[in-house]
């Protein structure tokens, strides 16, 4: 039994878990309560503990602290969606406990842990049990019991994944959502993963393998005025091999569904693996889907819009292929170069799909835009590195994604030991995001302008139209795969299995908000006709309202439809 870990089996302990939450990442996923394609818990924390993993086997440590303060800083940056922002947290919480240590023992070790979940508690501001909070602050209480009668860090570590499972599966009570959809939190059953992955480590069950399968890391693809026109359309070129399940699973409906979400695609296969090619705007929804196929091999994902820069502008461009031997030229997180201010505030948008891009920046004014959204959550780090590009000392933030607000609000720390102002608005929709930049005055002073745009935002309501991607009973609705879903405001209306039905039942339910002002903003799946044909039932149904079209090029959502 084992009571005290060194830098070197702490460092393993990670590295064993980020292996084990990428092995367990679809079936963390498949727990999502809402059929629709999203960043996903098991796909936001894999690739946020996957930043630590990287960056655990560039260095070498000498002390427990230094593993833990690499660990946390990683995870900070690269935290993605509220899952991967609260790992972060509750990493950061055990950094703060073992600085000064060179080693910890079960007192210490557990001690950090109920530390993290402090830091946790204490950063959301509206913690909700049954969630990975809950599961994180049982097991850490049980480990601490453990420890102060004397057991070992093992012994301790086993009674906090005892407790642990035992909390899971009351989530389910205490959560209705969860309850209803039959099914434990996600958040929670990751963190799991991580403990007993850890636990293995220390028992010289599981060693760290070779970063074979290194998370993909997903550019941004900040977009700044003014500087190149080309396309962003299906920008990342995703390349990927999948060790197969079993040598006669039917690759057809993956085909099906990568062919709805990007072009260019081709699986070649044989008994054992499986290779895909496709390019697309939502690499992470494609990764996600295949893994339900077998078991992520490799993968190199490209951003081919950055690349066309590059050649744009005489430079060579960077490639997966020669990311081996590349001398990175990308400044590190501490050394991101602010750009000078030039005038008093900035502001920074998250959205995907050209059209909503240049909405943003060309018609609205937005300083940069961060490509992002469903299925494709940014990451703090990314969030900076736009922040970073704005010269302003007072940048105004729009997440425009509920499961972006935390990541974002991260970023409020880093940017103000650049002496950075960071202001959040907590807009959860890109129409929210819409309406809070017309509500955007420069001579405004700042504490009232993010009254104004806060305000501005609450007055849209927004329908969304998208697709199952699996079968669920939800809300007293039995959806299936494929059908249309509407959404208004976060509640689902109904799935339909025509877009006409849909925008019937859509529009008697807008019909209760006595609509002024309706914009739809088509997406890329959808072509201009049936764009037009869309807007002019919307029109028919308001003929008192303005209704505008848009097109927004946004993946995901066939429409997104701003209600005033």
């Amino acid at each position: 039994m084992k009571n005290y870990i060194d830098a070197a089996a702490f460092r393993d302990m990670i590295l064993c878990a980020d292996a084990a939450l990428h092995a367990n990442m679809q079936k963390i996923n498949e727990l999502n309560v809402f059929p629709v394609p999203d960043g996903d818990t098991g796909t936001n924390m894999g690739l946020t503990l996957g930043n630590a993993s990287a960056e655990l086997r560039k260095k070498s440590f000498s002390t427990v602290e230094e593993v833990s303060g690499c660990v946390a800083s990683a995870l900070l940056r690269g935290a993605r969606g509220n899952s991967g922002v609260i790992l972060s947290l509750l990493f950061r919480g055990i950094s703060r406990r073992l600085k000064g240590l060179e080693t910890a023992g079960a007192e210490e070790f557990t001690a950090a842990m109920n530390e993290g979940v402090d830091a946790a508690y204490k950063a959301v501001m509206k913690p909700a049990e049954g969630t990975i909070l809950t599961v994180s602050r049982m097991a850490s209480a049980a480990a601490a019991q453990a420890a102060g009668t004397g057991s070992d860090l093992e012994t301790c570590l086993v009674c906090a994944i005892r407790v642990g499972d035992q909390a899971l599966e009351d989530t389910v009570n205490q959560n209705p959502v969860l309850k209803k959809a039959g099914v434990v939190d996600a958040g929670g059953m990751g963190y799991l993963v991580i403990l007993k992955a850890m636990l293995a480590s220390l028992r010289g069950e599981a060693a760290p393998d070779a970063p074979a399968a290194e998370p993909p890391k997903e550019d941004p693809g900040i977009f700044v005025p003014g500087k190149v026109d080309v396309p962003t359309e299906n920008i990342f070129d995703t390349v990927y091999i999948v060790s197969k399940k079993s040598f006669d699973i039917d690759l057809r409906p993956l085909r099906l569904y990568l062919d709805s979400i990007g072009d260019s695609l081709v699986i070649s296969e044989d008994d054992e693996i499986f290779k895909v090619h496709v390019h697309t705007d939502i690499p992470a929804a494609a990764l996600t889907e295949s893994l339900k196929y077998g078991e992520l091999v490799v993968a190199d994902i490209e951003n081919m819009r950055l690349q066309a820069i590059a050649q744009q502008n005489g430079e060579e461009p960077m490639t997966a292929q020669g990311a081996e031997t590349y001398e990175v030229k990308k400044k590190s997180p501490d050394e991101i170069e602010f750009v000078k201010p030039e005038k008093e505030y900035g502001t920074v948008t998250v959205c995907a799909g050209e059209g909503m891009a240049k909405l943003f920046c060309e018609d609205l004014g937005c300083d940069a835009v961060v490509t992002g959204g469903q299925t494709m959550n940014p990451s703090t780090d990314d969030i900076l590195r736009a922040i970073a590009r704005t010269p302003a000392p007072t940048v105004f933030v729009l997440p425009n994604n509920k499961n972006i607000i935390m990541a974002a609000q991260q970023a409020v720390p880093l940017a103000a030991e650049h002496d950075r102002k960071v202001v959040v608005i907590p807009t959860t929709t890109v129409p929210q995001g819409v309406s809070a930049m017309l509500a955007f005055n420069v001579d405004a002073e700042a504490g009232q302008l993010a009254v104004d745009m806060t305000d501005a935002a609450r007055n849209v309501h927004t329908a969304l139209v998208t697709y199952a991607v699996s079968d669920r009973e939800f809300d007293g609705h039995s959806i299936h795969a494929g059908e249309y879903l509407a959404l208004l405001d976060g509640a689902l209306l109904g799935s339909y299995s025509s877009l006409p039905t849909l925008f019937k039942e859509l529009t008697w339910a807008i019909n209760e908000f006595s609509p002024e002002f309706i914009t739809l903003y088509y997406g890329a799946d959808v072509t201009a006709d049936d764009a037009a044909e869309a807007e002019g039932t919307i029109a028919g149904c308001f003929p008192d309202a303005e209704v505008n079209l848009v097109s927004g090029g946004q993946p995901v959502y066939y429409y997104m439809i701003s209600v005033e």
